[in-house]
């Protein structure tokens, strides 16, 4: 269970909400900061990290991001609003008003990988250690990646996709149930998804204003403001001790993760066996221990 809870303002009329596992002023370590995908997935799926605190006495902190969950939505927020940046500055600015920004261990999941990346690469003083956790460099990689996996679904489930992409139909039950087919085996292979899974997804559905205009409407067709990202060519700039994660049957197959391996000086790369997109509910227990040892060695 939380410890505590709140919300902080943020550019005077937002709020974002987050929830503290553990105790921030008696810790013997620093807190980790973990953030969610999507962009616009609600960090519920990733409450498991809260483990942490009770294995190896670190606390973490979670929160939502502008436009989801508990923190301030905008569903009439366009494209010029939604971005990378507004995205570092309302993590800069929980920092700061959590008074954490000094020392502090920073992690992600997906796109929350990719802010954690972008975050390091600006060199923060008070960053100790990164975790990246099942996250591309490059989106052009991260379709590369998606197209071979589609290419090995059945082709049933292939061609209800793809021709309800080609027909803007991405909101029939056929498209959703074909997509379903895909995370079963390459987002989270604990079936049925676990409760804190299905209800970051029901979230999402809820709003998917930043999803929808970021990403997409699914995993595998990013049409969205991201379509162009990467950080191939910056991510030499992290200069911290690096965790990679990835599971074996990710949808962050390797070669999206390669260039962080390569790129980052001395950084770890885990890839976990029986695991997909979740290994911290997939493989809960081995995965505590393995980023509890990284964060406290």
């Amino acid at each position: 269970m939380a410890t505590s809870s709140g919300k902080v303002t943020f550019r005077d009329s937002y709020e974002t909400w987050y929830q503290v596992y553990g105790h921030l002023s008696t810790a013997d370590v620093p807190p980790l900061v973990f953030l969610h995908g999507g962009p616009g997935v609600p960090g519920r799926y990733l409450l498991t990290i809260g483990d942490l605190w009770t294995t190896h006495g670190i606390p973490v902190i979670f929160y939502d991001q502008l436009g989801c969950g508990n923190s301030t939505h905008l569903p009439d927020k366009g494209a010029d609003f939604w971005t990378v940046e507004l995205f570092l500055e309302e993590l800069d600015n929980l920092l700061s008003k959590l008074g954490i920004k000094d020392s502090y261990f920073l992690g992600g999941n997906s796109w929350g990988g990719m802010l954690a990346a972008e975050h390091g690469v600006l060199k923060p003083s008070g960053l100790k250690k990164l975790v990246i956790a099942d996250s591309p460099a490059s989106m052009e990689l991260w379709l590369q990646a998606a197209d071979k996996l589609l290419s090995e679904l059945p082709p049933d489930i292939r061609r209800a996709i793809e021709e309800n992409e080609t027909n803007g139909t991405t909101d029939s039950q056929e498209y959703k149930d074909a997509c379903n087919i895909f995370y079963a085996q390459h987002v989270c292979r604990v079936q049925p998804f676990p409760p804190d899974v299905q209800k970051s997804f029901e979230l999402l559905e809820q709003d998917p204003t930043v999803y929808h205009t970021m990403n997409g409407p699914s995993e595998f067709s990013v049409v969205g403001t991201l379509k162009t990202w990467t950080i191939v060519d910056r991510v030499k700039a992290i200069d911290v001790p690096t965790l990679l994660i990835n599971g074996k049957f990710d949808e962050a197959m390797d070669l999206v993760v390669q260039p962080f391996a390569d790129g980052i000086r001395g950084a770890r790369w885990i890839t976990f066996p029986n695991s997909s997109h979740m290994p911290h509910q997939e493989e809960r227990e081995e995965y505590m221990k393995v980023v509890g040892q990284f964060l406290t060695e």
